[in-house]
This record gives C-alpha cells, structure tokens and sequence, in this order.
C-alpha cells in the first residue's frame, strides 16, 4: 500500500536551477553594461550653467549668453532664440568656437519684462534637446 501525503512535490528537471541561475546572471551583466556605457548614461544633452541663470535679473543693455551642457553637442545644429516681453522673437547668432559642450552668443536686451532664451542641441549622438532658460530684463539702479 503505498502512502500519500499533502505536500505536493514539483518535479525537478535536470539543469532547471543552472538554467536560471545563468539568466540572472546574463541579465545582471547585461543591466551593468548598458547602464555603466556612456552614450546611453548621457543620452541627452543637459544644461549644467546657464548665463543668465534661471530666473534671474540683468540689466537692460548688452547681454552676454552661455549655456553649458553636460556633453558635446553639434554648434552647427544647433540654436538660440530669444522671446522678448513683447512675444516677438529674435535669432541669436553663436559663437563659432568654444568649447564643445558650450553654446554662447550676445544680444542687446532693450525691454524690461520676463524674457525667455530658448535653445535647441544637437547632441554627437544624435539626440535633439529643446528647453528654455526665463530671466528679467530691468533697468538696474546705479550706484552714485
């Protein structure tokens, strides 16, 4: 007479727990690579330092614009533009050299209000990044 008990044993194929054992560990080397790979670590363009500064104020008159990015980008593929209080906008012609992480240019600043710097990159990887930077335009007191 042959005994039955309630716990139900699963049947263990040969090589079940190697199998499984292998995948995690082709999976965690997998995850480790792509995530240690510097191209997809920095798959986008980010600005670092911004000039003007976010929500900053500048005085009316010339201004001087640079944005840094954590990665090379394409200057030639890359833009600035600026939207004044008036919600026009103009072109802001960069720099032709600089660092390759860094797009600069200038621009005269001739109405007070909240303006916007809005930029486009090309990163070497071939990601595009929009965003912009808002800052204020006023007449500054001067110091007598």
């Amino acid at each position: 007479m042959l005994a039955y008990s309630n716990a139900s044993i699963a049947p263990e194929f040969p090589g079940t727990r190697r199998a499984v054992l292998s995948f995690a560990i082709l999976l965690g080397v997998s995850a480790a690579v792509i995530a240690l790979r510097p191209g997809i670590a920095r798959a986008h363009a980010i600005i670092v330092a911004a000039q003007p500064a976010m929500n900053s104020t500048v005085a009316r008159g010339e201004l001087e614009i640079r944005l840094d990015f954590n990665s090379q980008i394409d200057r030639k593929r890359s833009r600035l533009s600026l939207q004044r209080p008036d919600g026009s906008e103009i072109i802001v012609a960069l720099a032709p050299y600089g660092p390759a992480g860094v797009l600069a240019g200038q621009a005269q600043a001739t109405l007070s209000g909240s303006w916007k710097l809005r930029w486009q990159v090309l990163s070497l990887d071939g990601h595009i990044t929009r965003g912009e930077v808002r800052f204020f335009v006023r007449e500054l007191d001067r110091a007598r």
